[in-house]
């Protein structure tokens, strides 16, 4: 009796490969032919599964936003079993720092898929944008969660501190990535910062 094939996992080991080349390599660099040597698989099967570079690219991306959801998640049950808005968010900006080789390699190819997708027509064409709109609309979310509470002080604009949440938790990690500061004082800048936002009235954390 012939061996059946979970396509679903055999998709998700050539996401896993894609992302460890791409982390060593760069993702501009990673080919069809280095994912499928790295899966220890056929170029033919790769293609198979994913007919072009754009469609592995995108599954790639698609991978890499599920294993930071649960990173976050992770973070948050840490965090106790009511964490509030500030533990909340805290969890989710500083899961996308830099701090160790998971987050690192995420940080690098979620910044590649970006710059790639400004000039790759096929890339450019697909819901890139769509994540980043989905934490944007997380943060606002929890922001005036937070103001409902008496957490946050009643003349915060939601909307445009967690645009300027995300901006700055992406800044930071760049700066990580490159050498310029450690994890430590990028974590300490956004905590200044929801210091700011949260005014001391957020529960002792």
């Amino acid at each position: 009796m012939p061996k059946r094939v979970d396509h679903a996992q055999r998709r998700t080991e050539i996401a896993e490969a894609l992302v460890r080349v791409a982390g060593r390599r760069g993702l501009h660099a990673v080919g069809m032919r280095d994912v499928a040597a790295e899966a220890g698989v056929s170029l033919r099967l790769v293609q198979y599964y994913f007919e072009t570079k754009e469609k592995l690219l995108l599954y790639g991306l698609q991978h890499l936003t599920e294993r930071f959801g649960e990173r976050v998640a992770a973070r948050v049950r840490a965090a106790g079993d009511s964490p509030g808005p500030r533990e909340t968010i805290e969890a989710l900006l500083t899961a996308a720092l830099p701090t160790d080789d998971e987050s690192r390699t995420f940080h690098l190819l979620y910044s590649s898929y970006a710059v790639l997708a400004v000039t790759d027509e096929a890339l450019a064409a697909q819901p890139f944008i769509a994540n980043p709109d989905a934490a944007e609309e997380t943060l606002t979310g929890l922001l005036r969660q937070a103001q409902e509470a008496d957490l946050a002080g009643p003349g915060v604009d939601a909307r445009w501190e967690a645009v300027s949440l995300l901006a700055m938790s992406a800044g930071l990690g760049t700066s990580v990535l490159v050498g310029q500061r450690s994890p430590e004082s990028a974590a300490e800048v956004l905590n200044r910062h929801l210091d700011r936002i949260f005014q001391g009235r957020s529960a002792p954390r």
